[in-house]
């Protein structure tokens, strides 16, 4: 096993850093698939290197070469002036950044402060919007080539996790063949998506860095875009109001329209939405199995994630086109 502060001082090397200012390493919580650790330098340098599991640990089919989706990701939020980590240097096995301010939204926000940051999270998430990409699907590559349309890019990557549910006999509310048999009666809406934009995907609150320096609450820095993909924008409402209805979100909703960005909840639009939240909740609830998730937490995806996917198959059945009976 390659020591932790010999790793480090390699990667320093490597950007191009004195490995010898190294005085701090400390590893950060929050994360659930790549080791994460807290790099400081004397003069007051601050990095965050992210290391991912070897090859032979179990995962799933999209998360191979996660860190080249984050790095894209930070490329991204730089040109539309997002704050977020700068990469540093990167390889193989290896991404480091800078950190930024702040920490996890958490508990302790007043709601007029948490009002504050919705708008300007709204702001920042239609900003990101902008930002066009040269295909569909993961930029990583796990899933194969980038693709010419989001109905391609989208069904190969929920046919890719229910491969996954399959592979790992994840438990799922309903089975694998009848949810596919669902999703598929939306894919038709899909093909109202033309511009492949950049989609966070994990924007949950425990992402969202809030900066209490200055003396207002600002956010400091949007984090972890391992999972970013260039598709529809419309995605990144699912975490953004993870297991709720980002409708409900007026503030969000306010900025993000201020900033420019497009959210209609028509009937194809709903029924990309529930498309996205079946796909987050069955990657949450299949993730489970290849993590060995422990008792607590499977638990909590079994009483709280699976009805979420049971409701989202449910409005999918509701709403999408009749197909017409067989003759």
């Amino acid at each position: 096993m390659v020591d932790s502060w010999e790793r480090a001082r390699h990667v320093l090397a490597a950007a191009g850093l004195d490995p010898g200012r190294l005085t701090h390493l400390a590893p950060l919580t929050g994360g659930t698939y790549n080791t994460v650790e807290e790099l400081r330098l004397t003069g007051g340098g601050r990095y965050v290197l992210k290391v991912p599991p070897a090859a032979a640990v179990p995962g799933l089919r999209y998360e191979r070469r996660l860190l080249v989706s984050e790095a894209e990701f930070y490329r991204s939020a730089a040109r539309v002036g997002v704050p977020a980590p700068h990469k540093v240097s990167a390889g193989d096995d290896f991404l480091l950044m800078t950190a930024v301010p702040g920490e996890p939204w958490d508990g302790t926000l007043t709601d007029t402060e948490q009002m504050t940051l919705r708008a300007e999270l709204g702001r920042q998430v239609a900003r990101l919007h902008r930002v066009t990409g040269p295909g569909f699907g993961y930029p990583s590559g796990a899933l194969g080539l980038l693709a010419a349309d989001w109905r391609t890019a989208f069904t190969a990557m929920f046919d890719a996790v229910l491969d996954d549910a399959r592979r790992y006999g994840a438990r799922l509310p309903r089975p694998v063949d009848a949810v596919a048999r669902t999703a598929a009666s939306a894919y038709g809406a899909l093909d109202e998506v033309t511009d492949p934009r950049l989609v966070h995907f994990d924007l949950w609150r425990g992402n969202i860095l809030v900066d209490r320096t200055g003396g207002e609450v600002r956010i400091g820095g949007l984090i972890d875009g391992e999972r970013m993909f260039w598709g529809d924008p419309l995605a990144d409402f699912v975490s953004l109001a993870l297991l709720g209805d980002i409708r409900k979100d007026e503030e969000f909703l306010a900025g993000y329209r201020e900033a420019g960005g497009r959210a209609r909840f028509d009937t194809a639009a709903r029924l990309r939405l529930a498309l996205y939240r079946a796909y987050l909740y069955l990657i949450m609830l299949t993730e489970t199995v290849p993590r060995e998730a422990g008792e607590e937490q499977r638990r909590w995806v079994r009483e709280s994630v699976a009805p979420k996917l049971v409701a989202a198959l449910d409005e999918i059945a509701e709403a999408a086109p009749a197909r017409p009976a067989a003759c």
